[in-house]
């Protein structure tokens, strides 16, 4: 009889694909297990076993598979239910899904390797001189890689030469796949077992010639008495020893080595005297989520900023692990990752799981292990929006942090979802409630809470009594008029800076744009240097002295003359938070500045670093991104400096006035988090604007009605469903014309509810054009009918030849 198992691949595809197996392997292969299988030519792919049948596919001959990877399941049937969840929704390929779930260094690919064969040495025909290089180098090595052959033959294509070879009967041509994660090994030294106690005056006394070794023994007693486990490195630093002296302690047979294979990321709990008392307000919050829980799945903690929301997470975390559940705490970022972890592992040290992308491949798969392999531990998994497809089995509660966050949402690449939906989704399939907890929700989320789908839980007062901040606004008009401006700096920030600094407060300084400026201009003929890739000007980074594309990472050395007339008097234009680093520093010599964004804080240790000088006052005045505005703690800052509120105010998006506000209210709340009250000033040329004043009043409930009043005028969500779709291709002509049939057949369907095509802010990105169409789908509408119809449309479209290449990307739910 013959089996057949079907197999997900890590690849754009719609379909599975089926191979064929023996009777053997069908009794020891289970769903969720890895198994290598043949895929094209001459590729090895990682796969995952779906289904086991003994049905022969019907239009191709089944390839049998190559390796069985695992012994046990790699991925739970839970999460090929979610995995199907998220494909359906977000109009993806499940393979995409696939590959954005696992740790790339599970996703083993096959390696070429090529060998010389044994012939008989009167077959040897004429070969070229790369030929004969090749066969040459194989002679002193068995087998080389693809990568291996190109460097030796200083050329990027080889295959012409491989093929050559290979068809002279000169060489062979093998796929294999090679485990790429590798363990992490530790050294630990122990006393021989053979060697009993009454010996070992004997031992020190025989090892008076050799004071080095003498000292490691000594010091080995030491560590031992304090630790179960001494590292050699430990032990050598402490007897400040060299290698060799425990190589010869190891000789003699007095101290052995062990391997051990230690976790690369292990967290333990930390000794704190703090007990977490929850103030009467948290304490009825904290009634009132759980109560809400008994009704519904998902429920919102709307809290001001610094009201104390993450003591009652705690509380909550603390009862889930109480009842060996796992909780998973989601974050927008992985700089909020950082404090959080530090104050969370005081109390769940050994529970703690931290998953995210700036650990390494290896210390993902761990943390990935970790959670599959321990099915009856209590645990938090703390980490962004990536975690959600970890393989969690009794997962109880599941904490959004910043529900609001842009951040959440995935762009590039598919699976293009939203990390708050996608959670709730998770919650819904895994039994798990689900608590969104931000002091500015999204409309979305708050219009979800009010109108009774969500539970609701207000927190209006701040932790301990702490003061709301004071929020002033500055007038820029009013200021260059009077001429009270230095740099970007009005007067009345300026004082404000000064005076923090005589009281010895720290202050933060938000700009939301990196670089020193926006352009870098010619003043003689208005020549402004472009990106080649985008439609775009290239950003001015004074500090490395480039011009940077901050699309595609195109860069070009600093202009000292302009390219287009010669001309050497250059200006700039904007300010970044570079600019403003550069303007502190004259305006405040003996302050210690720094900068935080993408720039400075690219290592893995970056934003770690920056965070800890700070806390620990090391820093007077951070400048920053949106980086700094979201959840951190910091006692001492008593001043918020906004430099400009305006530009994103005026941005071409419906949701732009909506993020303002969030942002606006995020940043001020870094200010005054302890006894000392807050001062916030942002500047601005707007300042009668609504948004600017409910800010200024932290009147999140006005900006909500009105919010919410203009988009149900203008159909926008909540009141209907958004479906976002983006053609891609080199070809302007081609864009235009493809994305014109796209949209008339979409119109066949939903008629007036399609808006565009339309080009985007930035037409051209990566040298490939983009054009949008915009789909309103009523809440009335059947939303399984629409993407049905859709896929039909996108089927109908691919099949024509004219439009091949042109690549559509699917937005749901367009945020």
């Amino acid at each position: 009889m013959a089996y057949f198992v079907d197999v997900l691949l890590p690849l754009p595809l719609k379909n599975t694909f089926t191979y064929s197996i023996n009777e053997t392997e069908s009794r020891f292969l289970t769903l969720g297990m890895r198994i290598s299988v043949p895929f094209g030519k001459n590729k090895l792919v990682t796969g995952i076993v779906l289904k086991i049948h003994e049905t022969a596919p019907l239009i191709y001959e089944a390839k049998e598979i190559d390796t069985i990877i695992d012994d046990h399941p790699l991925v739970l049937q839970s999460q090929l239910k979610f995995w199907h969840w998220v494909a359906t929704y977000y109009m993806c390929h499940l393979g995409d899904v696939f590959k954005a779930s696992l740790p790339s260094i599970l996703l083993l690919q096959g390696e070429t390797i090529i060998k010389k064969r044994n012939n008989d040495e009167n077959l040897n025909p004429d070969v070229t001189d790369d030929e004969f290089l090749l066969l040459e180098a194989l002679q002193f090595k068995s087998s080389l890689k693809i990568e291996e052959v190109s460097k030796i033959l200083n050329k990027k294509n080889v295959l012409p030469i491989i093929k050559s070879l290979f068809e002279k009967q000169l060489i062979t041509v093998d796929e294999y796949v090679e485990e790429k994660y590798t363990p992490k090994i530790e050294k630990n030294v122990i006393l021989n077992p053979n060697i009993e106690e009454t010996q070992l005056p004997e031992i020190l006394d025989s090892l008076k010639n050799a004071p080095k070794q003498r000292d490691v023994l000594l010091q080995f007693f030491n560590l031992k008495a304090r630790l179960n486990h001494i590292k050699s490195n430990t032990l050598l630093k402490e007897a400040k020893a060299t290698s060799p002296s425990l190589k010869a302690l190891v000789k003699k047979e007095i101290l052995s080595l062990e391997n051990n294979q230690v976790d690369r990321v292990l967290f333990s709990s930390t000794e704190s005297s703090e007990i977490i008392t929850l103030s009467p307000a948290q304490e009825n919050a904290f009634n009132e989520i759980n109560t809400n829980f008994n009704s519904k799945e998902v429920c919102l903690l709307h809290g001001i900023t610094a009201s104390g929301k993450t003591e009652i997470y705690i509380k909550l975390i603390e009862k889930q692990l109480a009842e060996k559940k796992q909780v998973l705490f989601l974050v927008p970022e992985i700089a909020l990752s950082t404090q959080l972890i530090n104050r969370l592992q005081v109390y769940f040290g050994d529970h703690l799981v931290v998953y995210h992308s700036k650990y390494s491949a290896n210390e993902r798969v761990e943390a990935y292990n970790a959670i599959l392999k321990n099915k009856d531990k209590a645990q938090l998994i703390i980490g962004v929006r990536s975690s959600l497809f970890l393989p969690f089995s009794h997962l109880g509660l599941i904490i959004i942090d910043e529900s609001h966050e842009s951040s959440y949402k995935q762009h590039d690449p598919a699976p293009r979802y939203h990390g708050r939906d996608t959670a709730i989704a998770l919650g819904s399939l895994s039994n798990a409630k689900v608590l969104l907890g931000s002091a500015t929700p999204s409309i979305e989320t708050y219009h979800n809470a009010t109108s009774g789908k969500y539970g609701l839980v207000q927190l209006n007062k701040r932790y301990k009594g702490y003061l709301l901040p004071e929020i002033n606004l500055i007038d820029l008009k009013i200021k260059q008029k009077k001429r009270l401006m230095k740099g970007h700096f009005s007067d009345t920030l300026r004082e404000a800076i000064e005076e923090c600094l005589l009281l010895k407060e720290q202050i933060i300084i938000f700009q939301n744009k990196r670089g020193f400026s926006s352009i870098q201009d010619c003043t003689t003929c208005g020549y402004i240097p472009q990106c080649v890739h985008c439609d775009v000007s290239l950003t001015y980074h004074k500090y490395t002295k480039q011009l940077r594309c901050h699309y595609c990472g195109y860069q070009i050395a600093e202009q000292t003359i302009c390219r287009s007339c010669g001309s050497d008097k250059l200006s700039t234009k904007g300010f970044g938070t570079e600019q403003i680093e550069e303007e502190l520093k004259g305006l405040f010599p003996k302050a210690s500045i720094s900068r935080m964004d993408k720039d400075t804080t690219r290592g893995k240790y970056g934003v770690q670093k920056i965070i800890n000088q700070f806390k620990e006052k090391e820093i007077d005045i951070l400048v920053g991104t949106q980086m700094i505005a979201k959840g951190f703690d910091f006692e001492n800052v008593t001043l918020v400096g906004v430099m400009n509120a305006d530009s994103q105010l005026f941005f071409p998006d419906y949701r732009a006035q909506e993020r303002t506000y969030q942002l606006l209210s995020q940043v001020s709340g870094r200010a005054g988090r302890s006894n000392k009250k807050g001062l916030v000033l942002i500047q601005t040329y707007n300042t009668l604007h609504q948004i600017l004043q409910q800010v200024t009043v932290s009147d999140y409930k006005t900006m909500y009605k009105e919010q919410l009043m203009e988009r149900k005028q203008h159909h926008y969500a909540p009141f209907v469903r958004m479906i976002r779709f983006t053609l891609k291709h080199r070809d302007f002509n081609k864009v235009n014309e493809a994305s014109d049939w796209f949209a008339k057949a979409l119109r066949q369907g939903f008629q007036e509810n399609v808006l565009g095509p339309e080009y985007p802010s930035i037409a051209r990105v990566r040298n490939q054009y983009n054009k949008n169409i915009l789909l309103k789908i009523p809440r009335s509408y059947d939303l399984k009918k629409v993407k049905t119809f859709i896929r039909k449309q996108q089927t109908s479209f691919e099949s024509i030849k004219l439009y091949s290449g042109v690549r559509i990307i699917i937005h749901v739910d367009h945020i």
